[in-house]
């Protein structure tokens, strides 16, 4: 192994294409503002390093970050990347992780706009997330504890388990198929629209017309709190513990609740079951 200790790297692809190294403590900055400094490395183990110039990590396979930051400035930082394992890092800047796979991140705090586009096999621990729109397209992901604040989330992402987390987001898991959700928080509006083969399990869902023109789609032991015209055009099996706002137009399926404030059936070959303890 190759050490690259407590050193400053400021030129074009500085630690270009190395196999086998340490590097500790080293900062990627400077006058020279070169870009892709580990463009095409492997076999790395990087710590405590601190990352302000553009592109540094791309084409990079088996490597382990921990304790490193990334700067607003350093953008677009791991592309095309496999076998990552990221754990205690600060990861800033636009576009901060796209079409990697084998991605593992632990304990990381998040501020990418544009995070995770189309990814595979990606497992997120015990993190935290400002983004705008992250997880486009991405396949195969694994996460359990995240804190994510967030717009247009998990759009045509497939293959999805998240467990234990709280997404403050907007239109989530629009198109997605395939996405399981256990035990979490998910704020926001217009949720899962167009989804197919989404399953919600004991899950507070807060936020205006939830779960519209999806397929398959499955509410187990769930709250729902200021969720008005839920489940328009949806094929559903909910049980909800509590108070639904309104529920309009769902085509097929099952609605159980505590109660529904307004139950709106506008069409005549909509054939879901409608029941309620107490109809308001």
């Amino acid at each position: 192994m190759q050490n690259y200790i407590n050193n400053t790297y400021d030129e074009e692809r500085a630690l270009y294409a190395i196999d086998g190294a340490n590097i500790i403590g080293c900062n990627f900055e400077g006058p020279s503002d070169g870009e892709s400094a580990l463009k095409e490395a492997s076999n790395l183990n990087i710590e405590n390093c601190s990352f302000v110039l553009r592109y540094p990590l791309w084409h990079v396979t088996n490597a382990k970050m921990s304790g490193c930051s990334m700067t607003e400035t350093c953008r677009a930082a791991l592309w095309y990347d496999e076998n990552i394992d990221i754990s205690n890092c600060e990861l800033g800047g636009i576009k901060a992780l796209r079409e990697c796979k084998n991605i593992k991140l632990e304990k990381c705090n998040i501020n990418s706009t544009e995070f995770g586009w189309f990814c595979n096999d990606v497992k997120i621990n015990n993190s935290t997330m400002s983004s705008e729109y992250p997880f486009l397209k991405c396949e195969n992901m694994e996460i359990d504890g995240l804190e994510m604040n967030a717009k247009y989330s998990f759009q045509y992402a497939e293959n999805v388990v998240i467990r234990n987390s709280i997404l403050n987001t907007k239109d989530a898991f629009w198109h997605g198929k395939n996405i399981t959700v256990y035990d979490s928080v998910i704020k926001g509006e217009y949720l899962a629209w167009y989804s197919d083969s989404l399953r919600l399990v004991r899950c507070k869902i807060i936020g205006t017309q939830p779960l519209c023109y999806a397929k398959n789609l499955v509410l187990q032991d769930c709250e729902m709190q200021g969720c008005d015209l839920s489940f328009e055009k949806s094929h559903v099996e909910a049980n909800v513990k509590g108070h639904i706002d309104s529920v309009k137009n769902p085509i097929s399926g099952f609605v159980k609740a505590d109660s529904i404030g307004e139950i709106i059936m506008e069409h005549d070959n909509l054939n879901c079951e409608i029941s309620v303890l107490k109809a308001l």
